[in-house]
């Protein structure tokens, strides 16, 4: 049995597939099976030429300073032996002791360290690095797709009936498959009472600020969320914000990925477009709650309000948008790739906001109310 060398991927090939997966056309799955990597590798390569992007315009100055710290390291190196340099390996990067994560600290191209020392540093097993997962079933699409639509009808559904309503349709599925797909269409079950999930300890959770307030002028109140849209071959997400007293739509993206870069350059957007509302008000999605996201709001004075834990309807206006949007433009129009979704949505949105007409503004269109009470 011949034993298999590890593969190694040019710079040139990382740039090419990042690209691709910025350019939010392809699924990372579809990306992952074209160019037959492993989904987290597509997503770790576009978080570091995120990073990265800053240093391309660094001025010379930087350079040097650059090159000094580089003759330092070398001389570090020279000075400390091998074991410091595992030492401090483990000092930055044995941060956290979540598996994906350690995983993402491999590197490969570490001129010391091999990737068999790494994983012994680490705690991994080098096995579970070359493994790669089967994709999503065209099955799986289709229960996905059913539970979108599901939603709208039934929020209220738990993995139980959501499981029962499945078998009468014919699939055989079971609750621990049930409950992996309902978290990918990102399902949250309405309760009567908070659940018992608990919010990430690391991320303060902002109390509910729209209880009782009486909404009515622009700007007053924006709410933002995301949700999952279905594709022929995979899925994205969409986020958007909503200003509540108008329905006007401030500003929306797609991706591939749900990170909190992402929607905060949505927000960043709206906000230099449109200026800044009074109160923000979002889930407690891990998204929303990082400080790349509340920086944001805090950085321009805005007030930070959250739904309580378990409870869709305190941000019921958004989630109308996605009825709307979904049983009036996903549900009617297959998008094949990333670029015919984006297409499809920006006229979709250029409707909702000019054209269509609303009941609770009196059938005038979002973008009339909204300059008309901004002004």
């Amino acid at each position: 049995m011949t034993k298999q060398s590890r593969r190694k991927f040019t710079g040139d090939f990382k740039a090419k597939v990042v690209m691709e997966a910025l350019k939010e056309r392809s699924t990372v799955e579809e990306l992952a099976k074209k160019y037959d990597l492993h989904p987290t590798q597509i997503n770790t390569w576009k978080r570091e030429a995120a990073a990265k992007l800053a240093s391309a315009f660094d001025s010379e100055s930087g350079n040097k300073q650059q090159e000094q710290q580089a003759d330092q390291l070398e001389k570090l190196y020279a000075q400390i032996g091998q074991l410091k340099v595992e030492n401090d390996f483990l000092k930055k990067k044995f941060v956290t002791r979540s598996l994906s994560i350690r995983r993402s600290m491999l590197e490969p191209n570490h001129p010391y360290l091999s990737i068999r020392r790494q994983c012994e540093l680490l705690k991994l097993h080098r096995s579970g690095l070359y493994y790669v997962p089967v994709s999503e079933t065209s099955e799986n699409l289709e229960i996905m797709r059913i539970l979108d639509a599901q939603y709208f009808l039934t929020p209220f559904y738990g993995e139980r009936r959501l499981m029962a309503l499945l078998r009468l349709k014919g699939y055989n599925i079971n609750r621990k498959r049930i409950r992996r797909l309902m978290k990918l269409v990102n399902w949250n079950t309405l309760f009567q009472e908070p659940n018992t999930s608990k919010p990430d300890k690391s991320h303060k959770i902002y109390p509910y600020l729209l209880k009782g307030i009486d909404i009515n002028k622009a700007n007053q109140v924006w709410c933002c969320d995301i949700t999952y849209i279905p594709m022929k071959k995979g899925f994205m997400y969409l986020c958007a914000i909503i200003d509540v007293h108008t329905r006007y739509v401030v500003n929306w993206g797609i991706s591939n990925t749900m990170n909190a870069e992402w929607c905060r350059d949505i927000a960043d957007v709206a906000i230099l477009k449109h200026g800044k509302p009074e109160i923000f008000n979002t889930d407690q999605g891990s998204q929303f709650t990082s400080e790349v996201f509340t920086g944001l709001l805090k950085e321009h004075e805005i007030k930070i309000s959250m739904d309580g834990k378990g409870r869709a309807l305190d941000n019921i206006w958004i989630e109308r948008l996605w009825r709307s949007v979904k049983y009036e433009h996903i549900y009617l129009n297959v998008h094949e790739d990333g670029l015919s979704l984006y297409q499809g949505l920006k006229e979709y949105f250029n409707f909702y906001n000019r054209t269509r007409v609303h009941q609770s503004l009196d059938y005038s269109t979002p973008i009339e109310a909204y300059m008309a009470k901004a002004a």
